[in-house]
């Protein structure tokens, strides 16, 4: 990709060429919530305007077709990360991805699912594994996991830099780990994990895997068959979708064993009055009306990547993300998160001003129409492992240009003089 061609492909989004404070949006948030071309917007509207019915409940002709743009929706986006169709559920996010499997090894652990459903059960004398750089999404779950179960929580730690200490992985995933969890990309550090060397040592102790891909699956080309996780997860709202739509892709053969997480209708075959018995996946996990509008378009945010071409997306990112640490390093008083220029990252940078707070940092930035993220970005260990309590972050996608970097840095560089910070 070119400066020329994110020119054109900025056409596509609206909110893109408006303005903030007076001043044209440059907009560096995307690790947050990503916009929208108008191909997703005009799913969803399109969908309301002609399809709009209940799916897999009524047989008349409007409920059939939106069923069916429900069902190639998922389609879509399980083509998109190489899943089957039936290993891709829908979630309202990630989060909700993780709590799905997590409720449900409590609920195996509970004796829900039957002899199918052992393999999950988790309870004293085992181990539950993330590491020390996960966003509390990949780590709240586990914590009250083994609040429910007796289980033990134990982390993966990372070093001075943030990067992952894997020489500590092996001592950490042992006999008595039962899941592995842990992200693909740092939504902090920017660091790209070594995915396959963390899942090979789960497998080598029979441990389950759970992959959190919020910052992969919009930026890398991601096959779930060849990073061969057992669990993955991710937003819609990061990789051009609407809010309220995620996903979590599982094997087949463990989400028809998994106890579902939340029941009633839609998920079931039988019901009596003292029992029910529950589809196949993925509609074991999608009970209640489900989330039709948000499919579609997520289903269409898929196409779209898939039409500009996810290596290409990486790639143009790769360019942005040295751009961003290698003018961020270069100004005085920064302290730039994770690796060092030259090193693999996608493209986002974290950072720390000498003497300035992130919230003044983002303030700053905010009255030149600079939108970037400040606090701690939902990972507090982490920022306390490296002794901060904040940090500002800017985060690029498949329509920043270099321009808006350019802008970015000469701003940040006017931060400490701006606040008399030496």
């Amino acid at each position: 990709m070119t400066d020329a061609e994110v020119h054109r492909i900025r056409n596509d989004f609206p909110i893109l060429g408006s303005e903030v404070n007076g001043k044209p949006l440059v907009y560096l948030d995307s690790g947050a919530t990503s916009q929208n071309p108008v191909s997703v917007l005009e799913a969803e509207q399109e969908f309301y305007e002609q399809r709009n019915a209940a799916v897999h409940r009524g047989a008349h002709t409007l409920a059939v077709d939106a069923t069916d743009a429900y069902e190639d929706a998922r389609t879509a986006v399980a083509r998109f990360i190489g899943a089957r169709t039936d290993e891709l559920v829908w979630t309202s996010n990630a989060t909700e991805g993780i709590n799905l499997v997590a409720y449900a090894m409590s609920n195996a652990a509970a004796g829900r699912g039957g002899e199918a459903a052992r393999r999950f059960a988790v309870g004293p004398g085992d181990s539950i594994v993330v590491t020390e750089m996960e966003h509390h999404a990949n780590l709240i779950p586990w914590q009250e996991l083994a609040a429910r179960t007796g289980a033990e929580l134990s982390f993966i730690p990372v070093d001075d830099d943030g990067a992952l200490r894997l020489e500590d992985a092996a001592s950490v995933i042992t006999g008595s780990t039962r899941i592995v969890a842990f992200s693909h990309a740092s939504n902090v550090l920017g660091t790209i994990n070594p995915v396959r060397e963390l899942v090979q040592l789960a497998q080598a102790v029979g441990a389950l895997t759970l992959l959190d891909a919020c910052q992969s699956v919009p930026h890398l080309p991601v096959d779930v068959k060849a990073l061969d996780v057992d669990f993955l997860v991710f937003s819609g709202h990061k990789m051009l979708g609407p809010t309220g739509i995620g996903a979590l892709y599982g094997r087949a053969e463990l989400l028809n064993a998994m106890p579902p997480f939340l029941t009633g209708g839609s998920m079931i075959t039988t019901v009596t009055m003292q029992g029910a018995e529950y589809l196949p996946s993925p509609n074991r996990f999608e009970a209640g009306t489900q989330r039709i509008s948000q499919a579609v378009a997520l289903g269409a945010a898929a196409n779209y990547l898939t039409e500009t071409g996810m290596q290409r997306i990486e790639e143009w990112e790769t360019v942005l993300g040295a751009r961003l640490v290698e003018g961020l390093t270069a100004i005085d008083g920064i302290r730039v998160l994770g690796p060092a220029a030259g090193l693999p990252r996608i493209g986002l940078a974290a950072f720390d001003v000498d003497g300035v707070h992130a919230h003044d940092v983002g303030q700053f930035l905010d009255d030149k129409g600079i939108a970037v993220r400040v606090g701690h970005h939902c990972a507090q260990p982490l920022h306390r492992r490296l002794g901060l309590t904040a940090t500002t972050r800017a985060s690029t996608y498949l329509y920043t240009t270099t321009d808006e970097v350019d802008t970015f840095l000469r701003a940040v560089a006017g931060v400490r003089p701006f606040f008399g910070a030496h």
